[in-house]
């Protein structure tokens, strides 16, 4: 009986040396699982940091560097993208696929830039001989240089590859689509003015940081299968903040002259400047609530800025459209069964992570500027007369003094 006491004593000390380790345990896997928790979001916050304070430096840094910017950073997404395909697709042995993969990159970019070239820099193209040659004829050397790429594409085809290799040129040409296409629209929007350019961006920006702090100390509830982090509470939580931050920097940045104009060459300055008498959405205007909203919150009318209403929408489409751009990035991953496009940046991934809901803002912007806030350009229809020849100009000189006379606005014996 004795021995049995022993056995049970030494069974149970046994069992509670066991709990105790087993507790112990539990107590450093929360530890570091805390730990590392706050350990990526310090990587992650310092580096957002880093990369916003490097945002507004390139600004102050004009246009021109903006654009170098967006060149440099289409360039890296592309590069992103292609080596996915290339590991994913043991693309190897592939004859001249890389090769291709980048003369069409330089392809497409030259017929983008060209076209920016036309349209904005009419008057750096008269003057010379050789920029009218490449601008008059642009769009027939673009294609040639297209079809080149083609045949050679056609000229590289092996019988045991025949599959993979229009694969990999499919995949080249949809990721020139997504990358070179969206990024060409970026810089359009730049020189509707630098507003345009700087809004969409901020407000992408403040919605994925609102949405990874609102999910980060309040999330709980699953948002997506695509991306398990994402939650409800930061999607609301990003929603609300955005539209704050949108409204806040489109009245900030609505004051001045130098955001809000658009962006243009100048020709004897060989500088871009921004200056113009500012159009009617930015200039300050008061508006009356309705009287609904008047008895909740006692005032009358507000002085707002129109942009302001504008910024509104962007933030709206940023904070519930945008992210699906980021969903779809995640469903490329888990399909390719990768974590990140690249680790360019600690605690982010690669650049392609980062500019994964931009591309789609970019577009939305366009869009919207080119539906419901454009309007004739006077600046670029004198651009595009320019480029005409003498007799030309005249002809179209004659015809609208002769229009001018017709409606009055000029007296008969006017020139």
């Amino acid at each position: 009986m004795t021995v049995a006491m022993h056995r049970s004593e030494d069974m149970s000390f046994g069992k509670l040396k066991r709990r105790k380790r087993m507790d112990v345990s539990v107590c450093v896997d929360v530890y570091l699982s805390v730990f590392s928790r706050w350990k990526n979001w310090w990587i992650r916050g310092v580096l957002s940091l880093a990369m916003i304070s490097g945002f507004f430096m390139v600004i102050y840094l004009g246009p021109i560097m903006l654009i170098l910017v967006v060149m440099t950073i289409q360039i890296k997404c592309f590069q992103e993208i292609i080596d996915i395909g290339y590991r994913v697709y043991h693309s190897y042995e592939l004859p001249w696929f890389r090769t291709l993969s980048w003369y069409f990159l330089i392809c497409v970019n030259y017929f983008f830039y060209g076209e920016t070239l036309a349209e904005y820099f009419g008057a750096l193209v008269q003057r010379e001989d050789s920029l009218q040659f490449l601008v008059r004829y642009h769009r027939f050397i673009s294609f040639t240089l297209y079809l080149a790429g083609f045949c050679m594409f056609v000229l590289s085809l092996v019988k045991k590859h025949y599959r993979l290799q229009f694969y990999m040129f499919a995949w080249t040409h949809v990721t020139l689509l997504i990358v070179v296409t969206q990024s060409h629209l970026v810089i359009q929007n730049l020189f509707e003015g630098m507003i345009w350019f700087i809004v969409p961006i901020s407000i992408v920006i403040c919605n994925d940081i609102m949405a990874y702090l609102f999910g980060f100390f309040f999330g709980r509830t699953p948002l997506i299968k695509l991306s398990p982090k994402k939650t409800w509470e930061g999607f609301i939580g990003g929603f609300f903040g955005t539209l704050v931050c949108g409204f806040i920097l489109a009245y900030l940045l609505a004051q001045f002259q130098y955001f809000v104009c658009p962006v243009e060459y100048n020709s004897e300055t060989n500088r871009f400047t921004a200056d113009c008498e500012p159009s009617d959405i930015f200039v300050m205007q008061k508006y009356t609530f309705p009287f609904a909203v008047q008895n909740i919150l006692t005032w009358k009318t507000v002085n707002l800025y129109p942009y302001q209403i504008h910024s509104v929408v962007l933030s709206t489409f940023a904070s519930l459209i945008g992210p699906f751009g980021g969903f779809f990035a995640s469903g490329f991953k888990r399909a390719f069964q990768i974590k990140d496009f690249a680790d360019t940046i600690p605690g982010h991934g690669g650049i392609m992570d980062r500019f994964d809901c931009q591309y789609l803002m970019a577009t939305f912007t366009h869009v919207y500027i080119a539906s419901f806030i454009r309007g004739p350009n006077p600046s670029k229809v004198l651009q595009q007369l320019l480029v005409l020849q003498p007799e030309q100009q005249l002809s179209i000189f004659n015809a609208m003094r002769d229009r001018l006379r017709d409606r009055g606005i000029l007296p008969p014996a006017a020139m």
